[in-house]
């Protein structure tokens, strides 16, 4: 009895070898991984046979042939690799243009924008000063009572005012009459206890000088309830001297003899020369290089107290 072995099949023994995985570079150029090229070259190359010692193919011209291929590959790569970066270099030179254009235009329209705001300044003074000078005729009384007999006689009560305390204008002769006198606002509103003030014009710019003059002078009044007569201005430009109160108070209590020029400029007497301030900061820098002023006219402090 012969002993038979079953013919085993022959095993692939070709490994399985994985794929080389692809390279994504930073160009976005999928190069293949070296190792599969090399196992590409591996299945081209020169195989050795014992019955034959000349093969087809020397090894030296295989490798040659391999140099060249691996050379090809590269350099196809690295062309793309340039093409990339070339394009890259285009599209950042051509942003650094645009941004620079943009920053030049940025420039042009904030200078555009301040010549703008000074346009804007400019026109606005202008209308405030022709609102002022055509309000050159009138007087502001605060103070007068709010009562119907007051309110319905307005021109006579004012003729009474000027009777009572600057008679001797009326002495003088010329005219002290109104072209008109009314409230403002033209509405009351209950919830205020203080008398809306009244505006006259004046039919004499010279007399309503005269009588504002006097009301400078000492305190006005009204059947002997106290009363104020002031220039009648823009509302900005009142509260433009509104914003002096304080200091002019505390000035006034120095015996600075502070005033309030048109629009809205306080002067002052000190040390035997006037001075004048058009803003409130160029007043406190003054005051704190003088000794005798310094540390007196701290408007925030004396907001504090009083709140």
């Amino acid at each position: 009895m012969t002993n038979s072995t079953e013919a085993q099949k022959p095993q692939n023994t070709k490994k399985n070898k994985k794929k080389g995985a692809t390279l994504d570079t930073f160009y976005g150029a999928k190069i293949q991984n070296t190792e599969q090229i090399e196992e590409d070259i591996q299945e081209n190359s020169p195989k050795s046979s014992k019955g034959n010692r000349n093969s087809p193919q020397t090894h030296e011209e295989f490798e040659s042939e391999r140099t060249k291929k691996m050379e090809a590959f590269w350099e196809e790569k690295w062309e793309m690799m340039q093409k990339k970066f070339t394009h890259l270099q285009n599209q950042f030179d051509q942003t650094v243009k645009e941004n620079q254009a943009l920053k030049q235009e940025l420039i042009k329209q904030s200078q555009n924008t301040k010549k703008l705001e000074e346009n804007i300044k400019y026109l606005t003074d202008k209308v405030i000063d022709l609102e002022n000078r055509g309000r050159r005729e009138n007087l502001r009384i605060i103070g007068l009572p709010e009562k119907p007999e007051i309110n319905t006689k307005l021109d006579m009560v004012i003729q009474d005012i000027i009777k009572e305390n600057c008679p001797e204008i009326l002495e003088q002769g010329g005219n002290t009459s109104t072209d008109r006198a009314h409230r403002t606002p033209s509405t009351l509103n209950p919830q205020k206890t203080t008398p809306r003030n009244v505006i006259a014009k004046f039919q004499s710019y010279q007399k309503k000088e005269k009588i504002l003059q006097e009301a400078r002078k000492r305190q006005f009044r009204y059947k002997g309830m106290p009363i104020r007569v002031t220039q009648d201005l823009a509302s900005s430009t009142l509260n433009d001297r509104k914003a002096w109160n304080m200091i002019f108070r505390k000035a006034r209590e120095l015996g600075l003899q502070p005033r309030i020029s048109y629009p809205a400029k306080l002067t002052i007497y000190f040390q035997g020369k006037v001075w004048a301030f058009n803003k409130i900061e160029d007043f406190q820098l003054f005051a704190k290089k003088r000794p005798e002023l310094c540390g007196k006219f701290d408007t925030e402090n004396q907001r504090a107290r009083n709140t």
